[in-house]
């Protein structure tokens, strides 16, 4: 087993300066084939970056919730040149179970990264699916799992975002639209609009409601209510142009 050293003397840059950035779920079976000076190291990583942790007996060795992205995780921490095949074979299975799944290895050796590599092409990974990330170190292989997972939550976050925007500016459209089409009706202006829309609702809601209910419901005046109610039932008036 590797030597873990002092969290204190590693120096990860802070993902947050506060609030959680989400939640580290931790294989129990995992958990108890480490060395505990290592766990005590990925609990305080996460507890400095925070990360809530909890022990579940789940299948990937991590799985990581950030802005509500799960990402999957192997941590192959000891690379047994005698038992790549099971290795691979629960790559394999896991890889079709998870959207987003990554494996890091520890290969501190050089006989070790010749190892990998060979059985990477003998059991036919195809590149990218999942990606691998070889590393040097245990402390390494941790710090990569916990970026790589806050900026696959990040682009989330953004992602998010994004479309809200994008919902907003189409609702905004939206309303203009509604409003110019409402204030073609002669005698109607953006107020009358407005107050049908929170009254009433859609342009077609409005052609269907009768004068009194348009009365009982806006601030409309009976002329307006009587105007409304005409030009979406009266064929030459709503084709005919607008008074000005």
């Amino acid at each position: 087993m590797h030597s873990v050293r002092d969290y204190r003397e590693s120096t990860p840059s802070s993902f947050s300066n506060s609030g959680c950035n989400g939640v580290c779920i931790m294989s129990s079976t995992w958990k108890d084939k480490q060395h505990p000076s290592f766990i005590n190291f990925i609990s305080s990583f996460l507890d400095g970056n925070s990360y809530r942790l909890n022990f579940v007996p789940i299948a990937p060795d991590f799985i990581f919730n950030c802005g509500g992205l799960s990402v999957a995780f192997i941590f192959v921490t000891n690379w047994d040149f005698e038992d790549t095949a099971s290795i691979f074979c629960r790559i394999q299975k896991l890889r079709g179970q998870f959207a987003h799944f990554y494996v890091v290895v520890t290969l501190p050796t050089k006989d070790q990264n010749e190892s990998f590599t060979r059985s990477y092409f003998k059991y036919g990974m195809e590149f990218g699916r999942p990606t691998f990330i070889p590393v040097q170190d245990l402390e390494m292989g941790f710090e990569k799992i916990v970026k790589v997972a806050h900026a696959r939550g990040v682009c989330k976050r953004q992602d998010a975002i994004a479309k809200l925007r994008a919902e907003r500016e189409k609702s905004v459209q939206s309303v203009d639209i509604y409003i110019k089409v409402v204030t073609s009706i002669p005698g109607i202006d953006n107020h009358d609009a407005n107050a049908l829309n929170q009254a009433i609702g859609s342009i077609e809601a409005i052609a269907k409601a009768s004068k009194e209910y348009i009365l009982e419901n806006t601030d409309l005046s009976t002329e307006k209510a009587e105007t409304i109610t005409r030009f979406f039932r009266d064929r030459k008036y709503y084709l005919g142009p607008k008074i000005k």
